[in-house]
């Protein structure tokens, strides 16, 4: 094997979570190798944009246990209350170390880090840089690695993970989508850090289109227990025509929400799935929403929240500074994902994941704004550390190893026909996916939902790719994305079928 192809952690995905886990691992005195199917300062980290929860008390009184008291209030029931107190508790310490490595939080006159109220906050406890937060943590964390010398392989897309004869993983099967080449690379230990599902709603979505799964789908085949994915949170204020975010910090910083006759028919801060249920309610009553920030003033929009204003004025044509910002609710963050214990160690041997592809037992139903960036940060760190500590087999993993298997997916491609249009079919499943499974849902369309998704799974050997170059293939890439999306659909269905009763963001409504 060449000596190249191996490390001791790989680390696969380089958002937010995936960045971090390489720091740790690299500080604990491992050799690291990242790899993504983008480029690391293009994941979906960036669109986090209102802040990151930590009870610092900057702004008014604030504790860790009002803290772990509303995260655990906004997961009605289904997180685990050891995992939600060690992720407060470690909340203050994980601001503490990125001020340390040098993100620009905003600061309050007394030079302290500003803090704002999210919804289902007790408190202003969202440290935030503007509302840039995400984008410059992620930005901050590529640089440090950059500085460690992290090996950062990019355009590599995860197509399986390489495991042995006893289940146990060793490494990743990789399509390079420069040069259309196939690279085994192996490692030690693994970290899935690939990210959530949430494009599956394709249009409905604030997600960037690399959000598809991958990762967990990946994980599905291996044989690692998947957990929650009925749970999709809704966020309340993506833009009406694109779908594209607005920050939850505009109605932290006062925004209201207001339906076509001009009246606040919710609460604003509430928990988002329930007032993504008041906008979506409003909508089926033939009401308009809008998102109203105009009383919080030119100066006040321009220093806090100026991204805002230039997604409303460029994918709307609306100046939130004098005009009304028209939103619907749009499917925004995955709860469910891959089960890990408390030291984001999935259910198979060699296999770890963290960010939103794991499932660590911390949002539950329903994840309490802010808590996203804290999360990849506490358990990025935990699964960089006990993927570096993990002991696993000797060197000779590969001589265990059937290459054979894992490439019969791509070569069976070759005989996949052209008959129908997968491209066609990702948007048919957006439309079913926020019509059926959405926001509300009814068994009926469940199930209507779930023989469809069959019917696709059956005819897919009749949507082969169409363009039989090597280099950058983008179609044959965003036919596996599709492949992997209705594994995902798939369990999704299954489960919010399983789910009889509603619970957070899996609202059941009756027939």
């Amino acid at each position: 094997m060449d000596e190249k192809m191996k490390t001791d952690v790989l680390i696969i995905g380089a958002g937010g979570a995936g960045l971090t886990a390489a720091l740790a691992a690299k500080n604990a005195g491992v050799n690291v190798r990242v790899i993504t199917k983008e480029y690391p300062t293009r994941s979906q980290t960036c669109m986090a944009q209102g802040g990151m929860n930590a009870a610092l008390g900057n702004i008014s009184p604030d504790s860790i246990e009002e803290h772990i008291q509303n995260t655990l209030k906004s997961a009605h029931g289904q997180a685990n209350e050891e995992a939600v107190r060690y992720m407060c508790s470690e909340a203050p310490n994980a601001v503490a170390w990125l001020d340390e490595i040098g993100v620009c939080f905003s600061r309050t006159p007394e030079g302290k880090i500003a803090q704002r109220r999210l919804g289902g906050a007790s408190a202003p406890r969202a440290c935030y840089a503007q509302d840039y937060t995400g984008l410059k943590i992620l930005h901050t964390l590529y640089e440090r690695c950059l500085q460690k010398d992290i090996e950062m392989l990019n355009e590599r897309y995860l197509v399986d993970l390489l495991c042995k004869k006893d289940g146990s993983v060793c490494g990743a099967l990789i399509l390079n989508i420069r040069s259309g080449e196939i690279e085994h690379l192996f490692a030690k230990s693994v970290i899935l850090a690939t990210g959530g599902y949430s494009r599956v709603y394709d249009k409905y979505s604030t997600n960037s289109t690399a959000s598809t799964g991958d990762g967990i789908a990946t994980a599905k085949r291996a044989g690692v227990k998947l957990l929650g994915m009925e749970f999709v949170q809704f966020h309340p204020t993506g833009l009406k025509n694109s779908s594209i975010l607005i920050s939850e910090s505009a109605r932290g910083e006062g925004g209201y929400l207001l339906n076509s006759k001009g009246e606040r028919f919710t609460n604003e801060l509430a928990p988002r799935d329930e007032v993504s249920r008041a906008i979506h309610e409003q909508i089926l009553a033939g009401e308009e929403v809008f998102l109203d920030i105009r009383h919080l003033g030119e100066q006040f929009i321009d220093e806090n929240l100026p991204q805002e204003r230039k997604l409303a004025l460029l994918y709307e044509n609306v100046d939130p500074v004098k005009d009304l910002i028209p939103i619907k609710a749009v499917a925004h963050y995955t709860m469910g994902g891959i089960e890990v214990d408390n030291k984001s160690q999935t259910s198979v041997s060699g296999l770890f994941a963290c960010g939103e592809c794991a499932n660590h037992k911390v949002h539950g139903a329903n994840r309490l704004g802010g808590n996203s960036l804290l999360e990849i940060i506490v358990f990025g760190r935990e699964a960089g550390k006990s993927a570096a500590n993990f002991n696993l087999c000797d060197d000779k993993c590969q001589n265990d190893f059937d290459f054979k298997k894992e490439t019969n997916f791509l070569e069976s491609l070759k005989e996949y026909k052209n008959e129908i249009d997968f491209y066609e079919k990702r948007t048919f499943v957006g439309e079913l996916f926020y019509k059926k499974v959405g926001i509300i849902r009814k068994e009926s369309e469940l199930l209507n939902a779930q023989e469809e998704l069959q019917l696709l799974q059956n005819q897919l050997p009749q949507m082969g790719v169409k363009d039989g170059s090597k280099v950058y293939n983008t179609n044959l890439v965003e036919f596996i994305e599709f492949r992997n999306m209705l594994d995902v659909c798939e369990v999704v269905v299954a489960s919010a079928l399983a789910r009889k009763e509603s619970c957070g963001a899996h609202f059941v409504a009756e027939e």
